[in-house]
């Protein structure tokens, strides 16, 4: 019973990560520290010439922003649990 209501936790973080990543960060202009950080440097952005991702800022290609967002964040969760999973299993093979 514990485990389900972190599961509906996690879905509710997740269908509502867009809002706070896109719309009210579009909303407040919000620019990843970073990326200020190079400007002010004068720094080439690179992103066009080396992007190695289909996920480029957390956004799928061909579907809205908001629904890549989430996407992405499945995605996300699934590799946190996937090395999760197979550090128990490497530490319960030790024993």
């Amino acid at each position: 019973m514990k485990i389900k209501r972190y599961w509906i936790l996690i879905g509710i973080l997740l269908i509502i990560s867009p809002i706070f990543g896109i719309i009210l960060a579009d909303m407040v202009g919000y620019h990843e520290p970073l990326d200020i950080a190079a400007e002010k440097l004068g720094l080439q952005d690179l992103t066009e010439q080396m992007n190695w991702t289909p996920f480029l800022d957390y956004t799928v290609p061909g579907i809205p922003d908001e629904i890549g967002y989430i996407i992405a964040g499945l995605i996300g969760i699934f590799v946190i649990f996937l090395i999760g999973y197979i550090l128990q299993y490497l530490a319960g093979k030790k024993k």
